[in-house]
């Protein structure tokens, strides 16, 4: 029987689907492990269950025993893992695309539903039981007739435009490529992100983090949006310059922010603490039990795949 090591805690379902697959090593505490906890645990194991926050750069690939020949992502992305050091070890990685989509746009409406409408304060004034109604008490922004730019028009940045569209908003969207005219779905696409920061009343963050996109969001292309712009970020947290974005808050140049992801989870960065026109969430996008039980059975399913075939068809190098 193959063995495979499972870096993190999952739903009792998959983790008795397992089970009875492999001998499987759980993580009965849910720890994150650190990289040499990690390189111990897999000995003699044939293939590996990973997590997100698993950190497996090119000396922990090296590390690993000669058994494991797979890793398997339990996420979308993979950025985690130094794919061309896995590649060089002859170590196939996969993710589990496409499940995620509906879940994460969801999260993305939530975002942009939450920094229009203040919900951060108004939660606070609500506690306090101490807020009065008066004509301008919480005054946010519309949603109807106001104009969403998409950056990352790939599955998810179309889900929430289609979401999006039942709101009444004018999509635009940038991508590294313009979408067919049927996937564009009637959305105006920008050549460029400064084209679409400056028709952005409200932007949504989707695209993959690459190093490119990473800090695209900083002092120079913050003064593209309308003043008083709203920014979400549903995507990862590495596309902010958060020293930047406080300053804009601060200074009111952006109206609010909304973010489900940030660098250094789950140590945000102070500034945006002290600000009330900040919506935080803490990386709930594919927190529902459909979406996560998915996640694990795709995971799963790479690895079974692999086992059986020496292939599958998740695999990302």
């Amino acid at each position: 029987m193959k063995k495979v090591l499972i870096t993190r805690k999952l739903l009792r379902s998959n983790e008795e689907r397992m089970s009875k697959l492999w001998d499987a090593k759980f993580n009965l505490n849910d720890e994150v492990y650190s990289q040499n906890k990690l390189i111990e645990l897999s000995k003699d194991c044939d293939g590996i269950l990973s997590s997100i926050l698993d950190k497996i750069d090119e000396e922990t690939i090296n590390k690993l025993p000669d058994s494991v020949k797979i890793i398997s992502n339990f996420a979308v992305g993979f950025g985690n893992i130094d794919i061309k050091a896995a590649r060089k070890k002859n170590v196939i990685i996969t993710n589990t695309p496409d499940i995620l989509t509906d879940a994460t746009a969801e999260i993305a409406m939530l975002l942009i539903l939450g920094a229009a409408r203040r919900a951060s304060e108004g939660l606070k004034w609500a506690r306090n039981k101490n807020w009065k109604w008066s004509v301008d008490f919480l005054i946010g922004k519309q949603l109807e007739g106001s104009r969403l730019g998409i950056l990352g028009m790939g599955r998810i940045g179309r889900a929430v435009s289609l979401r999006a569209k039942a709101f009444g908003m004018q999509i635009h969207y940038h991508n590294r490529t313009r979408l067919k005219t049927d996937l564009e779905a009637g959305a105006n696409y920008h050549d460029s992100i400064k084209s679409l920061f400056s028709v952005s009343d409200i932007l949504s963050i989707n695209c993959p983090a690459t190093p490119e996109t990473t800090n695209i969001i900083n002092k120079e292309t913050l003064e593209f949006f309308p003043k008083g712009a709203i920014i979400t970020n549903s995507a990862r947290g590495d596309m902010i310059d958060d020293e930047d974005m406080v300053q804009a808050l601060i200074s009111k140049r952006i109206f609010s922010l909304g973010l489900d992801v940030y660098k250094g989870e789950p140590n945000i960065h102070p500034g945006y603490l002290n600000q009330p026109n900040v919506f935080i969430l803490p990386h709930l996008g594919s927190a529902t039990m459909k979406t996560r039980t998915a996640m694990a059975d795709l995971a799963i399913d790479n690895i079974e795949e692999y086992f059986k075939t020496g292939i599958c068809k998740n695999m990302v190098n």
